[in-house]
């Protein structure tokens, strides 16, 4: 037998978790939207104006890989030397507003999330910032000077390099996004997995498939064609795929139905 006054109680619970999100119709969300994209790209303005003022040194930090093969840029087009400052900075200032465009983002999904869902918004933008840091970190010390030794020293080591500022600026951020972009893997489980949508069971039961969409992945993105460089990029992402199947035990809704249950 169902007792009623409990029934009654877990009701009222129910409703006032409900009542913590607040109704909005389908222009308030559009406009909410508008409102965070507008407030991002200031962000993103601010932060490229302050990156282009260290624009020299942001070169420097680019061409440092390549200094230690002694090889210097060249380039086909007067305005090449100008675009590569441009997207130097430009990068530089997404990294440099990147706190401030992920508060945006959470002021937009907020409103869809409980009360008690909300205290996630500190771990949410450590984890996003520290986890891209990370990853851009490990493809521009390890990825990066690994990639050019193996196709410059190695494999063109019977020609002579004229490198560009159009194909090194491509091939740089390829890399650097690449692997700061794949290391968001648990955050975007911990979202999939915050609204239910996929559990941690699902994950490990399809862990085969995940190895091979990571490997496909890796494939793609890798600049150099030796599989070894592959599995260099393949492996963080299996220990990310794990580490986000925790992720998601953690805060799944029926880990928090359960845990209420026990309260």
């Amino acid at each position: 037998m169902v007792d009623p006054a409990d029934a009654i109680g877990k009701a009222r619970v129910a409703v006032a978790q409900r009542a913590d999100l607040p109704g909005m119709s389908l222009m308030e969300h559009l406009d909410e939207l508008r409102r965070r994209i507008v407030h991002s790209a200031i962000y993103l303005f601010l932060g490229f104006i302050v990156a282009y003022v260290f624009h020299e040194r942001l070169y420097g930090f680019v061409q440092a890989p390549l200094d230690q093969l002694h090889i210097k840029l060249n380039y086909t087009h007067p305005m090449d030397p100008l675009n590569l400052y441009l997207q130097v900075a430009l990068i530089g200032g997404a990294i440099i507003s990147s706190p401030f465009i992920l508060f945006q983002v959470w002021l937009f999904i907020a409103p869809g999330l409980y009360q008690k869902e909300r205290r996630f918004v500190v771990p949410f933008m450590a984890a996003t910032v520290g986890l891209f840091l990370g990853g851009a970190s490990f493809g521009y010390f390890y990825v990066l000077p690994g990639a050019l030794k193996i196709l410059i020293v190695q494999f063109g080591s019977k020609f002579q390099p004229m490198v560009t500022i159009e194909e090194y600026t491509g091939f740089f951020l390829s890399v650097i996004l690449g692997l700061g972009i794949s290391f968001e893997m648990p955050i975007l489980i911990f979202f999939l997995a915050l609204f239910g949508i996929v559990s941690p069971a699902f994950l490990w039961k399809n862990i085969r498939y995940a190895v091979l969409i990571i490997f496909l992945v890796a494939a793609v993105i890798t600049p150099s064609p030796d599989p070894w460089t592959m599995c260099i990029y393949a492996v963080p992402m299996l220990i990310l795929y794990l580490i986000g199947i925790g992720v998601a035990w953690w805060v799944h809704p029926s880990r928090r139905k359960a845990k209420e249950k026990a309260q």
